[in-house]
């Protein structure tokens, strides 16, 4: 898929208050410090399309953006680590779960998880509470680039092997790089064929 145009629409703490349009969405979200704004400006081609900050979980809105007009990129506040007060905090992890649990726009969410590190157990409650409420979602191991390829294998194999004690199967994931443009390709990729399956279903 070419990125060729991409803007912004809207924050808002509201999912009633969402693009009222039917066109696909596609979530992205993870932990307060795992180079989300850095991964969406990478996909697409965008040096501040989302607003990047050396102070984590800076994002506390649910932010839309079209992408070539016919597509949302949704990016939603990072869980943990956030530096804000527990009100705040407790405010927008419930609009995140009223995202999910409402907008029937959502096609599948990305999962955002930073390579460098051992399976986390924020990530893994947050990726089986997707499950158990019966929503689609890819895992995105960020930061490759900060590993050797063997490292990177014995980290997702980890993960691998955690998500199987209760998973059928694993997960569907990219290996990306917001550096080196890692991943871009097969995450736009992935995206363009849901895309087009909509497109197909709908005939």
């Amino acid at each position: 898929m070419k990125i060729k145009s991409a803007e912004f629409i809207m924050s808002n703490s509201d999912v009633e208050k969402c693009p009222k349009s039917r066109l696909p969405e596609y979530a992205f979200i993870g932990r307060s410090n795992v180079g989300k704004s850095s991964l969406i400006n990478m996909l697409t081609n965008r040096k501040s399309l989302a607003k990047t900050s050396g102070r984590p979980g800076k994002t506390q809105l649910i932010n839309h953006f079209l992408i070539n007009k016919n597509w949302h990129l949704v990016d939603l506040p990072g869980y943990g680590y956030a530096r804000v007060s527990k009100s705040s905090k407790k405010t927008f992890q419930k609009f995140i779960t009223q995202y999910f649990n409402l907008r029937e726009q959502l096609v599948t969410a990305f999962v955002l998880v930073d390579i460098r590190h051992n399976p986390q157990p924020i990530d893994l409650e947050f990726m089986q509470w997707l499950g158990e409420h019966g929503i689609p979602f890819s895992i995105i191991f960020t930061k490759a680039d900060k590993l050797k390829p063997m490292a990177i294998k014995k980290h997702v194999n980890d993960y691998q092997t955690i998500l199987l004690e209760s998973w059928e199967e694993m997960p569907n994931y990219f290996i990306t790089s917001s550096s080196n443009g890692v991943g871009q390709d097969d995450v736009l990729g992935y995206i363009e064929e849901l895309n087009e399956n909509m497109k197909l279903d709908s005939i």
